[in-house]
């Protein structure tokens, strides 16, 4: 299986996400240089300095820290700065801060890699991964959000909690936002290959209304509820940004619920919010297309308009960025 050669990654925003995500990487060992580039670059630099001092317990990488200048012939740059979400504080409040913060970036980052892959993680991730994609006029392919790939492994992690199995073997997916309205796919999650519904019969084990209810809202507030008790999320996106990582510099092919550009999914185009993608050296190969639920596909439709909404309170359409590709 053909592998990038360079494999450096680059992450912009040196605070917990991305030194979670350095630390991640490190331990992971999918790249062989990971650089950190922040606006106060001595901070980067005592984070790279700090990272290093373990490299004899991991695989070779080179840790490097300092400002843009990081992101020179950066295979991907992983754009982890803006604004904290704050206590009370939902995801689509940020838009107007980190809208701003992340279109100083994109051209920084292009003048020093003229096509990376892009990871936008910055909430909200699927209105900034748009502005991303709009800002640096590359294929929609090479520009992903990390979307709800954390809130997929909160989906499985709660499944697997409640029915005691391992949850590498429970296959359940959350699509739209990644945020309040998160759609959990129950007609394709299985155990092992079985339907959830018959494994809880055949457990006999509760799989009702109000059982299915209770998961949502677990996953829904999960990160709520992390950042009441300490301030930030960081240790679980940085394991699922890594996961995304390994399956473009190894090319491995894995289907992951990025965020990316839609276009006529159930009538939905013309928006970023995460669907199982085939992800590999390319970025996104493709789109795993499935019969959803009649339930589940209005819902998405709801969560697509609730991210369009958010992209037009700062400027943004789906007819603009067609403006900005066919000009390109």
């Amino acid at each position: 299986m053909p592998v990038r050669k360079q494999q450096k990654v680059a992450i912009v925003g040196a605070g917990r996400v991305g030194t979670a995500l350095a630390y991640a990487l490190l331990i992971k060992g999918p790249a062989r240089e990971i650089t950190l580039a922040n606006r106060t670059p001595e901070r980067a630099q005592a984070e790279a300095m700090d990272l290093s001092h373990g490299l004899s317990y991991v695989s070779p990488t080179r840790v490097a820290g300092g400002g843009y200048e990081m992101c020179d012939n950066a295979d991907v740059v992983v754009l982890t700065a803006g604004a904290a979400q704050k206590e009370g504080e939902t995801r689509l409040d940020l838009v107007r801060k980190n809208a701003e913060i992340t279109k100083k970036i994109i051209p920084e980052v292009l003048s020093r890699s003229p096509s990376p892959i892009f990871i936008v993680v910055t909430n909200p991730v699927d209105v900034l991964t748009y502005v991303a994609l709009k800002e640096s006029g590359l294929p929609a392919s090479r520009v992903i959000g990390s979307g709800t790939v954390l809130d997929t492994a909160r989906f499985s992690y709660s499944l697997g909690r409640h029915f005691e199995v391992d949850t590498r073997n429970v296959h359940a997916y959350i699509v739209g936002e990644h945020g309040d309205s998160e759609v959990p796919l129950w007609s394709r999650a299985n155990i092992a290959g079985v339907p959830v519904d018959e494994y809880g019969r055949l457990r006999g084990m509760d799989v009702g209304p109000e059982f299915r209810r209770k998961m949502a809202d677990e996953v829904r507030t999960a990160a709520y509820h992390i950042i009441e008790r300490k301030e930030a999320t960081y240790w679980g996106i940085g394991l699922a940004v890594t996961r995304i990582i390994e399956a473009i510099l190894k090319n491995q092919h894995s289907v992951l619920t990025v965020s990316a550009l839609v276009r006529d999914y159930y009538g939905i185009s013309d928006v970023c919010l995460s669907l199982p993608s085939v992800v590999g050296q390319n970025g996104i190969e493709a789109e795993v297309t499935a019969k959803l639920a009649d339930e589940e596909i209005e819902r998405l439709r709801d969560s697509a308009s609730v991210i369009q909404d958010s992209l037009r309170s700062i400027g943004y359409s789906g007819r603009e960025y067609h403006r900005a590709a066919a000009s390109g």
